[in-house]
């Protein structure tokens, strides 16, 4: 199975991962860390959906999707740390001035886990970032230390998800989810990797 992964830009393919089963059910959509928190409370039902198409529609796209095929099976959200929840969220500190991205959201669909699309959303996520301009990435995963997690905790990632893309241990945080700590995770971009190409895809990747 080749999985490719690419900036998000169609509504259809993110709600079918991640939207809810019902129009009018009041899901996350991927907003809560997106955007300002009494907006994300105050919008329900279809207006989430609606928000979405919003920032599917700006110039930098809020994350990438994972396809098999022409089938969606998988979402990551990506995006400057300033403009999103995480720039004031002080139990995850900020480890030095850098304009860091956060990839914080992974949702693979039914029947399409435990075939390594997390990873290729990872490694998509990183490279759209890089592209971008951004001079690092980060992630707040939690540290199970390889103890089963509850699957509805495990849209953040692990730590060993981070560490087979690259990323290093930057920080502790006092984020625990489940039980379990978050720590920072961080990769760095090269200057060459700075690319400012806006729209650049990751490259194919087999699960």
């Amino acid at each position: 199975m080749a999985i490719e992964v690419r900036p998000a830009r169609d509504f259809d393919d993110a709600r079918a991962v991640i939207g809810p089963k019902g129009e009018d059910s009041t899901v996350c959509w991927c907003l809560s860390y997106r955007i300002p928190s009494r907006e994300s409370l105050a919008l329900r039902g279809t207006e989430r959906g609606e928000r979405v198409r919003e920032l599917l529609a700006e110039p930098l796209a809020p994350g990438v999707l994972a396809y098999d095929g022409d089938e969606p099976v998988g979402w990551a959200a990506v995006h400057p740390r300033r403009d999103t929840h995480f720039a004031t969220f002080r139990r995850i500190p900020h480890v030095d001035e850098l304009d860091a991205w956060s990839v914080w959201c992974f949702r693979v669909r039914p029947g399409h886990r435990r075939q390594g699309i997390m990873h290729a959303l990872l490694d998509g996520a990183v490279a759209f970032a890089k592209a971008n301009g951004a001079p690092a990435v980060e992630g707040y995963p939690i540290d199970n230390q390889g103890s089963r997690i509850d699957l509805t905790m495990a849209y953040v990632g692990t730590r060993a998800l981070f560490e087979k893309a690259g990323f290093r241990k930057a920080a502790d945080t006092d984020s625990v989810l489940s039980g379990f700590p978050r720590v920072l995770m961080r990769l760095e971009s090269t200057r060459a990797e700075q690319t400012g190409a806006e729209s650049v895809p990751a490259s194919p990747q087999s699960s």
